[in-house]
């Protein structure tokens, strides 16, 4: 168990945490949530020991091993794969060294023969001698291939080393697994293999994400952050957030009769209940959602931003966008090859791909940006589309403009109060729309850049990776945002829940062909006859 006790966090003026109080059993995998800046990062610091609270303690049961997934990329550099994962567990890691160290002994004495002894049972007792095994399978697992278990850390590149850094803290079925966004540069399988290894352990883990199928699918509780408090809720992401809002709503509404808002939670909780028997939870962790209880449950504080984008500068015709023999070679690499299809109106078509240079350059094409490619498209004469680049360096960069300044740039209505109604959606409102534009957080370039693409009132977007940087609260905006959306659509996305809630067409661009398939997502990741046509268009890398 970790025991939070009357723990508070201030820097200056800014109070962080105040008074917490909370306790963290085992068995439950909880997910820590809160808007972008409300410390959920620095509370798993809290309690690992990184940094010291103002005031409080963490208390944590006696002979609990803690693992943490280290941020820093470069700490194990000199350190062979295999032997980075397996230092996951520094106890059995050290017996391991002491055991080579007195074995490498030229005067091996019998007091060392006693010691080494000792050290062999300690070892055999923690499943030592399968540790290189079990650290091999678990690699394997992440995506690192064999080959690269005996080379050093610094041979491998930056998402190869963030599933090194993975596995190590993983390793060894540790009491307590603090993880900062594991999901990140994980492909869609291996985020399948870790949403079922967390979704089985029977420890205590603690999750920071922005990947809500992922929280779905992994935690029995929330840790909400939220004005300085953290409370915890049962149940995943989704049940704590449709709760919330059904609970704003209906505090909104104050002259419905308790009975009624009673009666309609109730048979929320039945449904989401319901709903909950078809995830990848473990059957004996699903029996949190039996113990809500509804005094428990609050409207959530948050402030969601309005993505909308329904207001179009002219409806759409029925010729949208045509591509035929679409190839892209990059430094003698095929990123795809031979693309050939028509998009129909209304369409929200997933593009997708194992190689995001490849999605990258397809949409470069589509905008203008890239001439460097074979074969053609063509737009329809009543198609105006618009688009959000998975990098917005360019439309930042020594630009030293305040936010007002810098939208006004795109708009031909130059009325500072119509500007501002676009910034505000976005949730900047008074002297944050005077803030320099070069000075922006991540999630601050990409909400301008949302508001930019409300403005511009496109019939067709074209987002990839729309989700970057972006925080929960502006995550769930745009899917909502984007499933409301009457236009037609082509994105890429590594959100498991925005691709499979609004796609209705998985574009699958391969070295070989394209693969196209009218279906949601989770159909098409299932479906056998799509696995098996991967696996040849992928082998055809020629030129």
């Amino acid at each position: 168990m970790i025991s939070v006790n009357n723990l508070s966090l201030r820097y200056g003026k800014r109070v962080l945490f105040e008074d917490v109080n909370i306790r963290f059993t085992e068995g439950n995998c909880y997910g820590v949530i809160g808007a972008n800046g409300a410390g959920k990062s620095t509370f798993l610091k809290i309690l690992s020991g990184e940094i010291d609270p103002t005031t409080g303690k963490v208390e944590i049961g006696k002979d609990m091993r803690m693992s943490v997934l280290r941020q820093n990329h470069y700490e194990f550099d000199e350190v062979p794969v295999l032997e980075t994962v397996i230092r996951g567990n520094s106890v059995l890691y050290d017996i391991m060294k002491a055991k080579d160290e007195i074995y490498a002994k030229e005067d091996f004495t019998e007091e060392d023969g006693i010691k080494a002894g000792e050290l062999e049972g300690l070892f055999a007792e923690m499943d030592g001698w399968n540790a290189e095994s079990v650290a091999a399978t678990m690699l394997s697992n992440l995506g690192i291939k064999e080959d690269f278990h005996n080379r050093l850390l610094k041979e491998l590149d930056g998402n190869q080393k963030v599933r090194v850094l993975l596995a190590q803290a993983l390793f060894g079925h540790p009491d307590i697994l603090l993880l900062d966004e594991p999901t990140n540069d994980l492909d869609l399988e291996t985020i399948s293999w870790l949403e079922n290894f967390l979704a089985d352990y029977d420890k205590i883990v603690l999750v920071v994400s922005h990947d809500r199928h992922f929280l779905d699918a992994v935690c029995t509780h929330v840790a909400d952050i939220d004005f300085g408090k953290i409370t915890i809720y049962s149940g995943n992401y989704s049940f704590w957030y449709e709760s919330s809002q059904l609970l704003l709503k209906q505090r909104a509404e104050q002259n419905r009769k308790a009975e009624d808002k009673i009666a309609e939670l109730k048979e929320f909780i039945a449904r989401f209940s319901a709903n909950a028997s078809k995830s990848k939870q473990a059957t004996s962790r699903k029996k949190a959602l039996d113990k809500i209880k509804l005094e428990d449950m609050r409207p959530s504080n948050r402030k969601y931003p309005a993505i909308l984008f329904n207001n179009q500068i002219r409806e759409a015709g029925d010729q949208i966008l045509e591509v035929k023999d679409l190839t892209k070679t990059l430094n003698g690499e095929v990123l795809f090859r031979n693309i050939s299809f028509d998009v129909k109106r209304g369409q929200k078509i997933a593009i997708v791909s194992s190689n995001s240079l490849a999605t990258s350059a397809f949409y470069a094409i589509l905008s203008g940006e890239d001439t460097d490619y074979s074969g053609h498209f063509k737009w329809g004469v009543t198609i105006t589309p618009t688009y959000l680049p998975s990098d917005n360096s360019q439309y930042f960069d020594g630009v030293d403009l305040n936010l007002i300044d810098w939208l006004r740039q795109y708009s031909e209505e130059k009325d500072e109060t119509f500007i501002r109604g676009f910034l505000g959606r976005m949730l900047f409102s008074g002297e944050e729309t005077l803030k320099k534009c070069n000075v922006l957080s991540g999630g601050e370039k990409m909400r301008c850049m949302m508001s930019r693409m409300m403005m511009l009132k496109g019939n067709l977007l074209m987002m990839d990776e729309p989700t970057n940087h972006l925080d929960l609260e502006s995550i769930t905006a745009l899917n909502n945002g984007l499933k409301e959306f009457k236009g037609t659509i082509l994105f890429t996305t590594r959100d498991h829940e925005l691709a499979e809630t609004v796609a209705d067409r998985i574009l699958e661009l391969t070295p070989g062909g394209l693969i196209d398939r009218e279906m949601k997502f989770d159909d098409y990741l299932k479906d056998d006859r799509v696995k098996a046509l991967k696996e040849e268009l992928y082998g055809s890398v020629a030129v």
